[in-house]
């Protein structure tokens, strides 16, 4: 097999960085390890940023997300049973985030592909990329027991059997784990990672939102966050120690300690329902510096990781292909490298930033195992700064609905 682009991953980053080329004119393949229904049901980030929702939009990919999807203006802050809204159109100029989840993000853009797009090979493991420095890097993968759906022009291989897939460039959208960021030379560039001693623990309820926009809350006991899917769905979260085990907390504990956690001076309540998903989220920081090797270009997961309580993951990874589509359309277009030669310094600018506000997201909300009492102080004194101070306000508001892409 023969490509301009070889993309190793059908998840958000791979899928719309696909569809990106596409209208560009240029063609790719995509390879995904698992099958369709797998990936049309992986439950990860539901908040898209004004920025991601726009690309998503110029990309043809909006019309049932702008259906279906929520706009959010604001969020919730509460802290000693205090309750306070940040207005994000107030505070940024008019700037919103959407509740979308990364479900639905995947089956619009998987809808896409296979109507107008190239191969898209579910199903079909790559195996390792080889000759990055080269000018012809290559992907071997394996073809699965696939179910015919690769779009394109029709199948490709036969089960279980080994193939090469040779490109022009190829991109790691596979993950922290995936083979893409295995292929960076041990010692090339920096890492730069931190761990965290806590994690969260989220549930899925069949229940409507107990809020119309997300509530983060500070609480002496723990990080709690009301979340939601659907309007007839909530999803939930609790920190618990790192290592927790999901089927150690019951059901009725888990929905009182919500309670307790998300209890405010005033009548408001908290809706209980059927919980349908349990899982435990680690929490962890993780800069991989340059985000480039020869011809393979990491993004998303493969290259940088964030704890969830900032909602920049997904944003992250659409920052990353919206870069890099331009390069290469670029690239197609004059015959330069320049933008090519900037896409890691590029990314980089705006996943520092994302790092830093997740960070700083994290500390003002968690509770450290080993935290004392000054710390606690630190925490509210914070949190009535960003309350009081419109200053304030507007730093958190502009991080939160995104930063510049590009």
């Amino acid at each position: 097999m023969r490509t301009t682009v070889g993309i190793i991953g059908a998840g958000p980053a791979g899928l719309l960085l696909a569809r990106l080329l596409h209208r560009a004119g240029i063609d790719s393949v995509v390879l995904e390890s698992r099958d369709r229904a797998y990936v049309e049901r992986r439950q990860r980030a539901g908040i898209l940023e004004q920025g991601t929702v726009d690309v998503l939009r110029a990309a043809g990919a909006g019309e049932r997300m702008d259906r279906e999807g929520l706009r959010h203006d604001g969020i919730e802050l509460r802290f000693d049973r205090r309750r306070h809204r940040v207005d994000f159109p107030a505070l940024t100029g008019g700037k919103s985030v959407m509740v979308y989840a990364q479900t639905e993000v995947c089956k619009d853009l998987i809808a896409l592909q296979f109507d107008e797009g190239g191969p898209l090979l579910f199903e079909t493991e790559a195996l390792a990329v080889e000759g990055a420095e080269t000018e012809h890097p290559r992907v071997r993968f394996r073809h699965g027991g696939g179910d015919g759906a690769y779009g394109g022009d029709g199948a490709y291989g036969r089960d279980g059997a080994e193939d090469v897939l040779e490109c022009d460039y190829v991109v790691g959208c596979d993950g922290f784990r995936g083979v893409a960021r295995g292929a960076v030379p041990a010692g090339l560039g920096r890492t730069f990672e931190r761990t965290y001693p806590f994690a969260w623990l989220g549930v899925l309820a069949d229940v409507a939102p107990s809020h119309d926009e997300l509530v983060y809350a500070r609480h002496d006991r723990g990080f709690a966050l009301l979340s939601m899917r659907s309007p007839s769905v909530s999803r939930l979260y609790l920190q618990v120690p790192a290592g927790t085990d999901a089927g150690s907390w019951s059901d009725e504990e888990i929905w009182a300690e919500l309670e307790r956690r998300l209890e405010t001076a005033d009548d408001w309540t908290l809706r209980r329902g059927p919980l349908t998903q349990k899982s435990v989220t680690p929490m962890r920081s993780h800069v991989h510096e340059p985000m480039r090797h020869g011809r393979l270009f990491l993004a998303g997961d493969a290259a940088h990781i964030v704890p969830p309580t900032g909602a920049k993951g997904l944003n992250l990874a659409v920052g990353d292909v919206v870069t890099l589509a331009r390069a290469l359309a670029h690239r197609t277009r004059t015959g330069s490298d320049e933008l090519l030669d900037a896409y890691s310094a590029t990314c980089l600018r705006r996943v520092w930033q994302a790092e830093r506000f997740s960070y700083d997201m994290t500390a003002l909300l968690h509770r450290a195992p080993d935290a004392t009492p000054f710390d606690d102080r630190l925490q509210l004194a914070r949190l009535d700064r960003i309350a009081g101070s419109r200053a304030a306000g507007t730093d958190l508001a502009e991080a939160y609905t995104g930063f510049p892409i590009g």
